[in-house]
């Protein structure tokens, strides 16, 4: 059986069988006895994106009473949730993800600290995954940006919009009714400032 530890871009985590680009905590959220996830679904406002791999190592998923490996089909559907690069393992592009934020929100300079109090406030509404209303057709947001229409997930490239799935993107549509902001405000200024997030293969026209 598959573990609950593949995060949605609405937040949730859940069970599947699908492996993902990047891994990834909330802090410690789980009992590493039993391998399955508490009640709490955070326990950190610091909601990172990893890699699955670093300097030759992969730790073992649950095994121990440290941070929860959490799992994401892209870092695209990382930064819908709420996340932002670990500085740890990812400091280039963390780095990189800082200065664009920075420039996109008009602020400088800020501490990982600083954008985790800000995107916690936005990617959350009574405990739930906050949805914010688009400023500008979703046709010009920026790639890597996720909406939502309806019950539909979708990733933005290229003004196109891609359905979402854990195993990847289907084929583009242009007829998204009403759809909503999944991506963080913040985060989506940092993108619109050029911060480049890693996207799924299956996001790329065929």
């Amino acid at each position: 059986m598959p573990l609950q530890n593949r995060v949605t871009p609405t937040g949730d985590i859940v069970a599947t069988p699908h492996r993902g680009m990047f891994t990834g905590n909330r802090g410690i959220i789980h009992d590493p006895a039993t391998k399955t996830l508490l009640t709490k679904r955070w326990s950190s406002p610091a909601w990172l994106v990893c890699l699955c791999e670093f300097r030759g190592k992969r730790r073992e998923v649950m095994a121990r009473q440290s941070w929860t490996e959490l799992f994401f089909l892209d870092e695209a559907t990382a930064l819908a949730a709420g996340h932002r690069p670990c500085f740890y393992c990812r400091r280039d592009d963390a780095n990189r993800f800082r200065a664009a934020w920075e420039e996109g929100n008009g602020v400088s300079p800020v501490r990982a600290a600083d954008i985790d109090k800000v995107l916690h406030r936005e990617r959350l509404e009574r405990g739930r995954k906050r949805l914010h209303p688009l400023q500008m057709p979703w046709t010009e947001l920026p790639d890597g940006a996720m909406v939502q229409a309806g019950d539909e997930i979708f990733l933005v490239v290229q003004g196109r919009a891609c359905p979402w799935s854990f195993a990847g993107y289907s084929a583009a549509r242009d007829d998204l009714a009403a759809p909503l902001l999944l991506t963080p405000p913040s985060t989506l200024r940092a993108l619109r400032a050029g911060y480049r997030p890693v996207l799924h293969p299956s996001s790329q026209p065929s």
